[in-house]
């Protein structure tokens, strides 16, 4: 008895100690600046970076004449076929989270384990917009044609494509009447979140972002 009471408590507090040192990487990470110089002209290309207070989407002009998103992700696959809107937010994240957790009081503890441990695959869900309002959860930049070129490129990579090389939706989910779910790679987990994502789209366009971060919060601390 006495030696399980110690290896329980020893569990316990590892995991407490796990917890504290997680918490601080975390911080100094998140508060500490990438691409703070960007000195890049000709910055013309309207970029937001959009949260709901935990998880934050990137999003692009659904057409310009880099790219035209609609070749591939059509607004006839949403609920109100909307044609108007001319946004698309890109929000990578746990597939379990996305398809079986509309809300928190939805969530099983299956769920969450499968994607704290990363066992779980992901989905990319896209949403239309059209006019976006500037708030402490929405702000706005210009970029170039060049960063913009690359962070296409780093999005695109994120989607897992099917042996035609086509982009796959997933079903008919979807949680709104603007919104749809892709398959993507990799997997979530307590190092790579959602955030971590949007926070590696904003490197790859040699935007300002966080060292690391897993929360959103560490994204709009560097856009403040």
């Amino acid at each position: 008895m006495k030696r399980l009471l110690k290896l329980t408590l020893k569990i316990v507090l590892g995991l407490l100690v796990f917890l504290l040192l997680y918490a601080i990487v975390i911080f100094f990470t998140s508060i500490v600046s990438v691409n703070e110089n960007n000195e890049v002209t000709n910055k013309n290309i309207p970029i937001y970076i959009l949260s709901n207070g935990v998880h934050t989407d990137i999003v692009l002009p659904l057409k310009n004449e880099i790219k035209d998103w609609s070749t591939d992700i059509s607004y006839l696959d949403t609920k109100a076929k909307d044609s108007t809107r001319q946004s698309l937010a890109f929000g990578w994240g746990d597939k379990g989270f996305y398809l079986d957790t509309p809300t928190w009081a939805d969530l099983k503890a299956s769920t969450a384990a499968k994607a704290v441990t990363g066992l779980s695959s992901s989905a990319m869900h896209i949403t239309f917009y059209g006019s976006l309002k500037e708030d402490e959860n929405c702000k706005k930049f210009f970029i170039s044609e060049n960063q913009y070129q690359k962070m296409i490129h780093y999005i695109e990579n994120s989607f897992l494509l099917d042996t035609s090389n086509k982009i796959q939706r997933i079903g008919t989910h979807s949680y709104g009447k603007h919104d749809i779910f892709y398959e993507a790679k990799g997997s979530y987990n307590l190092f790579y979140t959602c955030n971590t994502w949007a926070n590696q789209a904003l490197k790859a366009g040699n935007q300002k972002a966080a060292l690391w971060t897993v929360l959103d919060k560490g994204i709009f601390w560097h856009y403040n």
